[in-house]
C-alpha cells in the first residue's frame, strides 16, 4: 500500500486564469462582431511593385485600427473587391442591356459554322509542291517605343531602359541576317514549327521584343510568292504562329487585370481595366504600328485585334474598317485576298457582330477582282511555269473563307445582292464557284437553273467548269431544286461531265451527282449513269487510281435503293462491282453491301437473283481470311454472312432449304461461327419438319429428318472448340431423338 499514489488536486479555474493571454482593455463604442461592415469610399493608387494596385477603405467604425489593414498597408481584400466592383455597381441601370448583348454576341457564331480548324488539314494536304522554298531569317528595327509596363516619363531613367532594350535589339541582330535555301516543303514546315516554338520559348522567357520580331519575321514571309502554288499552305503555317502570339499578349494584358487573384469577368468592359494593363496594350499597339512594311504590321496587328477589348468599347468596330483599308496597299492579289481571309477570320473571333466590316472587305475584292487576269500576274505565272486554271484554284481557300463569313445567317436578299454582282463581272468562275461553296444549300439549290445559266457563261480556258458543276452538285445533294427543274439539271449537268477525258476529273464530279441521280429519279437513270461510269473508268485500267470515289459511289446507291431486288435489277451494277479488283477494298465493299441488306431486309427471301449475287458477296468476304486475319476481323464477317443466312426462307419447300444449308457449308467452311449458325439452323429445319407433320414422320420426311441429322453429325467434328462441339452434340442428339432417329441419336 505504501507503493500506491494518489492524482494531487487541482484547480482548473485558477490555473485557466493564470494562463490566459493578457487582455488590454478597447474601447469599442457601437462595434459589434457580427454587424456587417458598410464600405464608405474606396480609392485606388499606385504601389511600388509593377502591375499591381491598393485600396484604402473606411467603415462605420473608423476609429478601430484593423490589424490585417495596417499589414498590407491598408490594401485589404474586401476592399479591392469592391473597387473593382464599382464600376459594375455605378453601371447597374444598363447592366442587364449588357448582358444581353453579350449574350447576342456570344451566340453570334454557333456550332453550325464551320470553323477554321476544320479546313486547316485539306489546305495542307491539297495545296503541296516539290519545288525548293527559302525562308529569309531577317530582323526588323523599329523606331524607340516605351518599355512594356511603364509610363511615359522624363528622366535618366527611362533613357537607360530605352538604350538597354536597343542593345538587345542589336545583339538579336548579330548574325541573324541568313537566307536558308533549297528547303524541300517538309524542311520548311519543319523550320516554321521551330519558329512557332521559339515564339514560345521567348515568350516564356520574358524575351517580348525576340518575340514580336520572329512573328514580324513569320509575317513578311506572306509577302513572298516565288512558289506560288504552296502559297496557302504557307498562309495556314504562318497564321498559326500569329494566332499563339495573338493568344500570348491577350492572355499576358488580362493577367495584368487580376486584382488580388480576383480575374475580370469574360464580358468584362474597359472601366474595369486598370491603368497599368492599358498602358501595356497602348505599347503593344504602339510597338507594331512602328513596324515600317505593310503586310507584318497588318498581320501583328490583326492578332492582337481582341486587345482593343481592353481600350475602350468601339475599339474593334474601329480597327476593322481601318484595317480592311490598309488592304488596299498590297499589289499582288493572291497576297490580299489571304490578308482579307485572315481579317475575317479574326473578325469572326472577336467581333462575328460586325458583319459590315466583313461585306466591306469583300466588295473591295471585287473592286480588284480584275487585277487577277492583268498582266503582271499573267508574267509571274510565266515565270514559274503556272497555268491559269491551276493559279485560280490557290484563290478558293481564301473566298470560300470570306464568303462562308459573310453568307452566315445571312439574309437573301444580301446574298443576292452578292451574286448580282459577280455576275457583272467577267470570267467570275472562280467566284461563282466560291458562292457554290460559302452559300445555303437552300438558297443555291432553289436557283439551281440560274446557276446553271451562269456556268455556262463562264470562260472555259479559266477556272474548269467540271468543277463548277461538283459545287453544283454538292449543294443538290443537301437541299431539294424545284421538282419541274430536275431533268433538265441532271441533262445539263451530265453533257459536260460525260465529256471529260481525264479520268480523275470525270470521277470526282460523277461521284457527287450519282447522288443526285439515287435521290430523284429511277433505276432507268441510275443504270444509265453506272454504265457510263464504267465506261469512262475501265480503260486503262483507271479505276484503280478512283477507288475512294468508286466506294462512295457503291455507298450512296445502296444508301438510296435499299430494296435488293430492285437494286440487283439494275443491270451495270454487278458489273460495277467488278471493277473493284483490289482485294481489300473489294470485301469492304461487300462489308457495305451486306449491312445494308441485314439493316433494311424486314422479310424472309428465296429470290433466285438476290441470293445469287449475295452468295457471291459472302463468298468473296468469307475468301479474304488468312491466317493473318484478326479474331474480330472473323467476327465481323461471320455476323454479316450469318445474317444473310438467317434471312434465306424457301417456305414449305424444306429440300431446297436443306441443299442451300449445304452449299452454305462448302462456301464458308473456314469461318466457325458460320458453321455453328448451320447447324442450328438444319436442327431447327428438322424439328419444323416434325412440327408439320404433327409428330408422325411418312417415309418421305424421316428421310429428310436423317439426312438434317447427318448434315450435324458430319459438320460439328470440323469446329475447334471442344466446349461448342459438346453442346452442339447435345443439341443435335436432342433432335434426333425428337425426331425418332434413334441410332443417329445414339451416335
Amino acid at each position: 500500500s505504501s507503493l500506491l499514489r494518489h492524482a494531487r488536486s487541482r484547480n482548473y479555474v485558477s490555473e485557466s486564469e493564470a494562463c490566459k493571454l493578457e487582455s488590454v482593455p478597447l474601447d469599442f463604442g457601437d462595434y459589434h462582431p457580427l454587424k456587417p461592415i458598410t464600405v464608405t469610399e474606396s480609392k485606388t493608387k499606385k504601389m511600388n511593385r509593377k502591375g499591381s494596385t491598393s485600396s484604402t477603405s473606411s467603415s462605420s467604425s473608423n476609429s478601430l485600427m484593423d490589424p490585417l489593414s495596417s499589414v498590407l498597408d491598408g490594401t485589404d481584400p474586401l476592399s479591392l473587391f469592391a473597387a473593382a466592383a464599382d464600376p459594375v455597381t455605378t453601371a447597374a441601370p444598363t447592366d442587364g442591356a449588357r448582358r444581353k448583348r453579350d449574350k447576342d454576341e456570344s451566340s453570334a457564331v454557333g456550332s453550325d459554322f464551320e470553323p477554321w480548324s476544320n479546313k486547316r488539314g485539306d489546305i495542307l494536304a491539297r495545296y503541296t509542291t516539290t519545288e525548293k522554298l527559302s525562308i529569309v531569317s531577317g530582323f526588323y528595327r523599329f523606331f524607340l517605343f516605351v518599355p512594356e509596363g511603364k509610363a511615359t516619363t522624363t528622366g535618366s531613367a527611362v533613357s537607360e531602359k530605352v538604350r538597354t532594350r536597343l542593345e538587345e535589339l542589336d545583339d538579336l541582330e548579330e548574325g541573324s541576317q541568313k537566307e536558308l535555301l533549297n528547303l524541300t516543303q517538309q524542311d520548311y514546315m519543319n523550320r516554321i514549327e521551330e519558329l512557332n516554338q521559339s515564339l514560345k520559348d521567348a515568350w516564356s522567357s520574358d524575351q517580348k521584343v525576340k518575340a514580336l520580331k520572329i512573328v514580324i519575321q513569320c509575317s513578311k514571309l506572306l509577302s513572298d510568292t516565288t512558289v506560288i502554288q504552296f502559297y496557302p499552305s504557307k498562309f495556314v503555317l504562318i497564321t498559326d504562329i500569329l494566332d499563339t502570339f495573338g493568344k500570348l499578349v491577350y492572355e499576358r494584358i488580362l493577367s495584368m487585370c487580376m486584382d488580388n487573384r480576383v480575374s475580370l469577368p469574360d464580358n468584362f468592359s474597359p472601366e474595369s481595366v486598370n491603368d497599368t494593363a492599358k498602358e501595356t496594350c497602348l505599347n503593344w499597339f504602339f510597338k507594331i504600328a512602328s513596324i515600317r512594311e505593310l503586310i507584318p504590321r497588318f498581320y501583328v496587328e490583326a492578332a492582337i485585334l481582341k486587345c482593343n477589348k481592353f481600350l475602350s468599347k468601339t475599339g474593334i468596330s474601329e480597327c476593322l474598317p481601318r484595317l480592311t483599308s490598309m488592304i488596299r496597299g498590297i499589289g499582288d492579289p493572291l497576297v490580299a485576298v489571304y490578308a482579307r481571309a485572315y481579317l475575317c477570320r479574326v473578325g469572326m473571333e472577336v467581333a462575328p457582330q460586325l458583319k459590315e466590316s466583313l461585306n466591306k472587305n469583300f466588295f473591295d475584292f471585287l473592286l480588284t477582282f480584275k487585277q487577277i487576269h492583268g498582266d503582271t500576274v499573267q508574267n509571274q505565272l510565266v515565270v514559274q511555269g503556272v497555268e491559269i486554271p491551276l493559279y485560280l484554284t490557290l484563290y478558293s481557300p481564301a473566298i470560300d473563307w470570306i464568303l462562308q463569313c459573310i453568307a452566315y445567317h445571312a439574309p437573301d436578299v444580301l446574298l443576292t445582292e452578292m451574286m448580282e454582282r459577280c455576275k457583272k463581272l467577267g470570267n467570275n468562275a472562280l467566284l461563282l464557284n466560291s458562292i457554290m461553296s460559302a452559300f445555303r444549300a437552300d438558297f443555291i439549290a432553289a436557283r439551281s437553273m440560274d446557276f446553271i445559266a451562269m456556268i455556262k457563261e463562264c470562260d472555259e480556258s479559266g477556272f474548269p467548269k467540271h468543277l463548277l458543276f461538283r459545287s453544283l452538285g454538292l449543294n443538290l445533294a443537301l437541299a431539294d431544286p424545284p421538282e419541274n427543274d430536275r431533268l433538265q439539271i441532271l441533262n445539263e449537268a451530265w453533257k459536260v461531265i460525260t465529256k471529260l477525258k481525264n479520268p480523275q476529273d470525270y470521277i470526282n464530279c460523277a461521284e457527287v451527282w450519282v447522288e443526285y441521280t439515287c435521290r430523284h429519279f429511277t433505276k432507268r437513270e441510275v443504270n444509265t449513269v453506272l454504265a457510263d461510269v464504267i465506261k469512262h473508268m475501265t480503260p486503262d485500267r483507271a479505276f484503280e487510281d478512283a477507288y475512294p470515289q468508286l466506294q462512295s459511289i457503291i455507298q450512296k446507291v445502296i444508301t438510296y435503293i435499299y430494296d435488293f431486288a430492285l437494286l440487283f435489277s439494275v443491270e451495270k451494277f454487278l458489273p460495277f462491282l467488278d471493277m473493284f479488283q483490289k482485294e481489300s477494298v473489294r470485301v469492304e465493299v461487300c462489308k457495305c453491301i451486306m449491312e445494308s441488306f441485314i439493316k433494311h431486309q424486314q422479310e424472309s427471301t428465296k429470290d433466285p437473283v438476290i441470293l445469287n449475287a449475295l452468295l457471291h458477296i459472302c463468298k468473296t468476304m468469307h475468301d479474304s481470311v488468312n491466317a493473318l486475319t484478326l479474331e474480330d476481323e472473323k467476327r465481323m464477317l461471320a455476323a454479316l454472312i450469318n445474317g444473310f443466312i438467317k434471312m434465306v426462307s424457301f417456305g414449305r419447300d424444306f429440300e431446297q432449304q436443306l441443299s442451300f444449308y449445304v452449299e452454305s457449308r462448302s462456301m464458308f467452311c473456314n469461318l466457325e461461327p458460320v458453321l455453328v449458325q448451320l447447324i442450328h439452323s438444319v436442327n431447327q429445319l428438322a424439328m419444323e419438319t416434325r412440327r408439320v407433320m404433327k409428330g408422325s414422320h411418312s417415309r418421305k420426311t424421316a428421310a429428310f429428318v436423317r439426312a438434317c441429322v447427318a448434315f450435324c453429325f458430319i459438320t460439328i467434328p470440323s469446329l475447334s472448340s471442344i466446349f461448342t462441339r459438346l453442346n452442339l452434340y447435345l443439341h443435335s442428339g436432342q433432335v434426333a431423338l425428337a425426331n425418332q432417329c434413334l441410332s443417329q441419336g445414339k451416335a
